[in-house]
This record gives structure tokens, C-alpha cells and sequence, in this order.
């Protein structure tokens, strides 16, 4: 679902194009308050996305709610420390955005690592995802606005990826399911280069699939309806223009 989101976010900044002033106007989030909340209500809703999944109470049920609260508390702090030793401060929109990597990577692996194994996965995934956002989207120039590709299509290879290692039952995984005698639920052997094949596998077919569906739709709309307002809008807010109303009226 991340990986799919984001390489569809990255095809729409690409076909798109960048914002009217991007990389000469002050585009600072627009409410640092907003994103707190806003990071603190997917963190709390996440526990219902990853152990409510399992749709009973067991013990799957704990290990991905455990999971998802130290994968993400993980990420968050590595996120703070990474941006502090780069930047020289430490950011609130950092910590936010360390939190949504670690949320994003541990989803796959939350009811198949051990907890370990998930702080783990969440330390890692920030430094990446940050290196992501800030050095490739400057070096290569496209306008993720909402670092969609960054943080759920880096930050959703590295879970799913992680995911097959993550599971070995030596790290403290729970192992894999032997699907072809699933009566008898009974425990696969685990085999490392064959789980990460099958781990790749998926990871690539979810990047094509998505990437070039959306292109397609994005190439549909654009000649339809059209994707992007004039410059005249864009500046003037689609609030106003589409709406005919402002947030904030000052």
C-alpha cells in the first residue's frame, strides 16, 4: 500500500511539474501544530490498522501492537538524532515525519518480527528516508511536496524488505506458515534467499504495477479535465478559486 502510494506520488510531482515559486518562495508547512496532531492521531490509529488487522484478540494481536509502538518510537528518535548531527537542530517536523517512516516500515512487519527486530527496523528507516527527502529530492529536483515517495515508498521498500528478514525465527521472528498445509498450521522452514526473493518480487511488481497505472490515469486526467490551474490560481489558492472560501480570512 506505501510503496504503492508513493511511487504514484513521485509519477504525479514528475508529470505535474513543481509548484509556481518552488526553490525561489518560502513554502514552510503551514502549521507545525496541525502536523503534530495530525503525526499523534495516525500513530494512535495505526494500532488499529496494524493489530486490529488480525481481527481477534491473540497473541499477533499484541506482538503488532507492541511492534508498532517501538518501530515508530524508534524511528522518531533516529529521525531527531540523524537531522540534529546533519541540519544542527532538531525539528518537530523531524520527529513527525521519523514517526510516519517508522509507521509506514513496520506495517508488513508488525506481526511477524519480534519487538527487537522492530525497534530495530525503525532506527534504520530513518536515516534512509531523511537522506531521501533532503539530498536525492534536492539532487534530482521534483517537487514532493508531502515527501510522499521519500518517507511511504522508501520507507515501504525498507519494511517489506525487512519484513523477510525480520521474520527468520534466529532473530526472533515468528517464523513462516506453510500455506500448501495451512489445516495444520504448521511452521515453514525458513530459508533466507528464498523469502527475500519473494520480498523482492513483490516489492517490484508494486512499483511497475503502480508506476505505470498511474501515469496512464495521471495522462488520462491531464487530457480530460486537466491536472494543473493556471499560474493566476495556483497563487491566488485553489481554496478561493475552486471553493469560492479561505481557511483564514485576515
Amino acid at each position: 500500500m506505501h510503496i504503492n502510494a508513493g511511487i504514484a506520488g513521485l509519477v504525479g510531482a514528475l508529470i505535474i511539474g513543481k509548484r509556481t515559486g518552488y526553490g525561489k518562495d518560502l513554502m514552510a508547512p503551514h502549521s507545525l501544530t496541525m502536523t503534530m496532531i495530525g503525526a499523534s492521531l495516525l500513530w494512535v490509529g495505526w494500532f488499529g490498522f496494524n493489530a486490529g488487522s488480525n481481527l481477534e484478540a491473540t497473541g499477533t494481536t499484541a506482538l503488532a501492537f507492541v511492534n508498532t509502538m517501538v518501530a515508530t518510537a524508534g524511528a522518531a528518535l533516529s529521525w531527531l538524532l540523524c537531522e540534529w548531527m546533519v541540519k544542527g537542530k532538531p525539528s518537530l517536523l523531524g520527529i513527525c515525519s521519523g514517526a510516519v517512516a517508522g509507521l509506514v516500515a513496520v506495517t508488513p512487519a508488525s506481526g511477524f518480527a519480534g519487538p527487537i527486530g522492530a525497534l530495530v527496523l525503525g532506527l534504520i528507516v530513518s536515516p534512509v528516508c531523511l537522506f531521501f527527502v533532503s539530498t536525492v529530492k534536492n539532487s534530482l529536483g521534483y517537487d514532493d511536496a508531502l515527501d510522499v515517495f521519500g518517507v511511504h515508498c522508501i520507507g515501504g521498500i525498507i519494511g517489506a524488505l525487512g519484513t523477510g528478514i525480520l521474520v527468520n525465527p534466529a532473530l526472533g521472528g515468528v517464523g513462516i506458515t506453510d500455506y500448501t498445509n495451512i489445516t495444520g498450521n504448521n511452521a515453514g522452514t525458513y530459508d533466507f534467499a528464498t523469502q527475500m526473493i519473494a520480498q523482492g518480487k513483490a516489492v517490484a511488481a508494486t512499483l511497475l504495477w503502480s508506476g505505470i497505472g498511474s501515469a496512464i490515469l495521471y495522462k488520462l486526467v491531464d487530457v480530460i479535465v486537466g491536472l494543473r490551474p493556471s499560474v493566476e490560481a495556483e497563487r491566488e489558492g485553489l481554496d478561493l478559486t475552486d471553493h469560492g472560501e479561505r481557511a483564514y480570512n485576515m
